[in-house]
């Protein structure tokens, strides 16, 4: 089996002052969001790596996430020759300035909070050392369910930076707290770890 640093190999070697930004796209409607995001990132000229899960991929396509990072879009641990299969996390983790999750579910959050690692984004998210930036977007009544306030404190308390979500209209035709953080807010606090990555 190859190690991480040998799997690292496998992506382009770039300019070691551009910012490798991880991002991790879950099940919402907000997903598409995500695109807006890796555009906006490549335009500051970041590197942008997309693991998508499979509830993502019901929302927004692979295929559009790839055109816009310009890099492979992540979707399986299990996607790549047998020796490799299992340090895909690994390699993603390793490569990571700052791992981003956004849009992000109450499923994905407590998975993370609770250290559950049952994909390929669940498992960059307990092996990168990067700083993490969640941004939240739910339903308003699942975003103030006690246990995902409790899900979201324990993670704030190991360091992981929340980005929104603020106050608008959902997608269950309601308006209130649940609607994903503005893209230029995501961006800008990606911006501020890049600074000191």
């Amino acid at each position: 089996m190859r190690s991480p640093s040998l799997l690292l190999s496998k992506m382009p070697k770039m300019n070691p002052q551009v910012k490798h930004i991880v991002l991790g796209v879950t099940g919402s409607i907000a997903a598409y969001k995500a695109a807006d995001i890796v555009r906006c990132l490549k335009k500051k000229g970041c590197r942008v790596s997309v693991i998508m899960t499979r509830s993502a991929q019901e929302f927004i396509t692979p295929l559009t996430m790839a055109i816009l990072s310009e890099e492979k879009v992540w979707r399986s641990m299990f996607e790549d020759e047998a020796q490799e299969r299992m340090l895909n996390h690994l390699c993603l983790a390793q490569a990571a300035d700052v791992f981003v999750i956004a849009p992000a579910t109450a499923n994905v959050i407590g998975k993370v909070a609770n250290g559950i690692a049952d994909d390929l984004l669940t498992a960059v998210a307990m092996a990168t050392r990067a700083p993490v930036i969640v941004a939240p977007a739910m339903n308003d009544k699942m975003w103030t369910n006690p246990r995902v306030q409790e899900n979201c404190k324990k993670l704030q308390s190991q360091g992981v930076i929340f980005v929104g979500p603020k106050e608008g209209g959902l997608a269950c035709g309601v308006y209130g707290p649940g609607h994903i953080a503005d893209v230029d807010e995501i961006v800008n606090e990606i911006e501020k770890l890049t600074r000191n990555a």
